[in-house]
């Protein structure tokens, strides 16, 4: 893992020049995922043959170990296969050994690249060296390589489909993961398949499209439920797929011309839209277990059939694909005039949050519209309690908006992080609304989460930045939050997802308790309050300066204590985790009502702490909390409100404009934000790409079912291959 991009064309003249720039750039739009080794590979200058690129580091290290190559790069190709991937390491340490794209043996006969974990890949290497097979890498996705051509050459003889063939090899994985295989077997074609870890086709044409879908072809029964590893007798190998399944949708009607001949055509396959928008707009998201082949100028997608889904027919299934127009737009993911997209996106902020509320507040009538929840919203009324379930910045989000939520709605609220939600096994019932927040909608554990519970009954709540996500799709109802694509890791776009999630469950809230008079007044209060939120914002970027300067004097030290109460304990985890993922520096929330059960004891002259005394009802305990950290001789710095005169002459300050209480959060987290920056510019940090931190999450930090490390093969591999094996352990 973690960023896959390839580029298929057809009747479409390019030279490799040309396609290796489409895969560098296709590589560099994912950069925001986070990665420590990048490669790819293009078709050679002999058929069959491929070329491999690989490099430790950056993007723009394997630009300059391509251009100091001696690769024929004017060669053309009419129709080509290329694919590329950025690694993020799970199984081996960063090396180009490892680094992906990864090959079956030395002749490359099948290339792949994958995202996620495969958790039964040391059971499959014991089994395949057992078979004579040698591995060159210490990857999981070696794994799948040399298990792709053993089904191969177990079967060669017969007339073994590209698309058969991956199909027997994904019956054998467990984990979760998307692939990408290409092979000098099948010229010019390309399977991919997904589980668990996004993946989306770009379709780029000459002539529009007949039908704006692509239809879902189902195999019969006949060879969907027999295992890959069963042999049929004690001399058999593997079960090869039927030659010719029972298909019930067999035409890739989208790409048809009108006169009935090849029509050129371009595909694009990624991880994210951000890596295709540049090149089209028209992309078809895949579904967990979808398995797309492309060959020839066409798309045929075909299904696994899964014991999950037990006895339901294709038709209850999904029948199509659709073929979607993406809103995003290429100016949003690049830099334009600042120096990195950490500060781009700090500094979009104002215009994200009117983004959220666009079409949503009527600030004249003083009327939330949110027309995901509109049919659900008497369900959520009536229920018993709401828990709402996330990580990291959306976590914060959660307990930054579950004061307001209680008071305005009168309804029990929990916030749980997915992974200790998951490892509790918590109860859930049929009367619960359960909320999920993500920026990407991919977060392996919250999806896992929303499974759980969309098993025992509760009404699901999907509040996601990217549409077409697996936790859009599958939540009843939802609110997209219109943040702009994330580019920086750190992000800020989890920064401006911060604010903009902040917004959205604000205005959840706020619908949610129209019906009640009682609360009227202070309804409208807090849409006054977004009314004048986005210019309020714009004035503390102001600020920018003047935290600059308190940045130099904070970065001398190892440790950095943020401490508040109330709506603004959420703000100090937020702020907190912004500084220790971006500067590398020390950080630590702190309620300051705790203050005397045990952080106390950290506080002296020399550590440096942040308090946030913003004027709302617990200003008075937030006063007596600084009177104690002052007393010990700390010198605190003062996140307060402009005009307020119970601040002590002498004290550094941080003043930000005053707001409804509520909201007041959404400005304070904005000097933390500017303070992590320049934090880590003076620190010689890479903001846009932290060490070991990626922002979409495809691997579930819950426990598994089979342990990737485990190295004993399990009891149903031996059982499978015990007839020709021996005795495997």
């Amino acid at each position: 893992m973690c960023g896959i991009f390839s580029y298929c064309s057809f009747l479409k003249e390019k030279s490799r020049k040309e396609v290796l720039e489409i895969l560098c750039s296709g590589l560099a739009r994912q950069e925001y995922r986070g990665y420590d080794s990048a490669g790819l590979c293009v078709d050679g200058d002999k058929p069959g043959t491929v070329v491999f690129f690989k490099e430790v580091g950056k993007v723009a290290g394997l630009r300059k170990k391509i251009a100091t190559s001696a690769l024929n790069v004017d060669k053309t190709f009419v129709s080509q296969v290329s694919i590329a991937h950025t690694r993020w390491a799970t199984h081996g340490p960063p090396s180009e050994r490892n680094c992906h794209p990864i090959r079956s043996d030395p002749n490359s006969d099948f290339v792949v690249v994958h995202n996620g974990i495969v958790t039964n890949s040391a059971e499959l290497r014991l089994v395949l060296e057992k078979r004579g097979y040698k591995f060159e890498t210490e990857t999981d996705t070696e794994a799948v390589a040399i298990l792709t051509k053993y089904v191969y050459d177990s079967h060669h003889d017969k007339e073994l489909t590209f698309t058969g063939l991956v199909k027997a090899v994904l019956k054998e994985l467990e984990g979760s993961f998307a692939f990408v295989f290409r092979s000098r077997h099948y010229p010019n074609e390309v399977v991919t398949a997904r589980r668990g870890s996004p993946l989306l086709i770009g379709v780029k044409t000459d002539k529009k499209l007949k039908v704006d879908f692509v239809d879902v072809e189902f195999a019969g029964q006949d060879n969907s439920d027999v295992s890959t590893l069963q042999p049929n007798s004690p001399n058999a190998l593997l079960a090869v797929p039927s030659a010719n399944p029972k298909v019930l949708r067999t035409q890739s009607r989208a790409f048809m011309s009108e006169d009935g001949l090849p029509q050129p055509i371009e595909f694009f396959i990624a991880s994210d839209a951000a890596a295709i928008v540049e090149h089209t707009k028209r992309v078809l998201y895949l579904e967990d277990d979808d398995i797309a082949h492309i060959a020839e100028g066409e798309l045929h997608i075909h299904r696994m059939r899964r014991k999950e889904e037990g006895s339901q027919t294709p038709s209850q299934i999904a029948a199509t694909r659709t073929i979607e127009t993406l809103e995003l737009e290429i100016a949003a993911i690049m830099k334009g005039k600042f120096d990195t997209f950490m500060q781009k996106e700090i500094y979009e902020q104002p215009e994200s949050v009117v983004n959220t509320m666009r079409g949503r507040v009527n600030f004249d009538a003083n009327i939330i519209t949110l027309g995901g929840l509109r049919a659900y919203l008497p369900i959520m009324r009536r229920c018993r309690r709401m828990v709402f379930i996330a990580c990291g910045t959306s976590y914060h989000s959660c307990l930054a908006t579950r004061a307001i939520f209680e008071e305005l709605t009168e309804i029990p609220v929990g916030v749980e992080l997915a992974s200790d939600f998951l490892d509790r096994k918590t109860p859930i019932f049929r009367d619960d609304v359960v909320v999920f927040l993500s920026q990407s909608g991919e977060t392996a554990d919250t999806i896992l989460a929303l499974r759980y519970c969309m098993e025992r009954g509760a009404l699901c709540v999907g509040v996601v930045n990217t549409v077409g996500s697996t936790l859009s799709r599958e939540t009843h109802c939802g609110v997209h939050i219109n943040a702009g694509p994330e580019v920086g890791v750190a992000s800020t776009k989890v920064c401006n997802a911060y604010t903009s999630q902040y917004v959205a469950l604000l205005m959840i809230a706020l619908q949610l308790s129209e019906d009640r008079i009682s609360f009227a007044e202070r309804r409208n209060q807090i849409i006054d309050g977004l009314h004048a939120l986005p210019a309020q914002i714009k004035k503390v970027l102001e600020l920018d300066s003047q935290i600059q300067q308190l940045a130099a004097t904070v970065s001398e030290n190892k440790s950095l204590l943020l401490m508040g109460r109330g709506y603004q304990y959420a703000t100090c985890l937020e702020g907190a985790l912004k500084i220790k993922e971006i500067s590398y520096m020390h950080s630590e929330g702190i309620l300051a009502g705790e203050l005397k059960h045990g952080p106390l004891a950290l506080v002296d002259e020399n550590m440096p702490v942040i308090i946030i005394m913003t004027q709302d009802s617990l200003y008075p305990k937030v006063q007596s909390a600084f009177a104690q950290i002052t007393a010990r001789k700390a010198q605190p710095i003062v996140l307060c409100n402009e005009g307020d005169m119970g601040i002590p002459a002498g004290v550094k300050t941080i003043r930000v404009p005053k707001t409804v209480d509520c909201l007041q959060g959404l400005l304070n987290i904005i000097p933390l934000q500017i303070l992590s920056y320049h934090l880590a510019v003076k620190n010689g940090c890479d903001v846009d790409f932290p060490r070991n931190l990626y922002a979409p999450i495809f691997v579930s930090t819950s426990p598994s079912k089979s342990n990737p490390l485990f190295l004993v093969p399990s009891l149903s591999l031996q059982s499978k291959f015990s007839s020709w094996t021996g005795t495997l352990v």
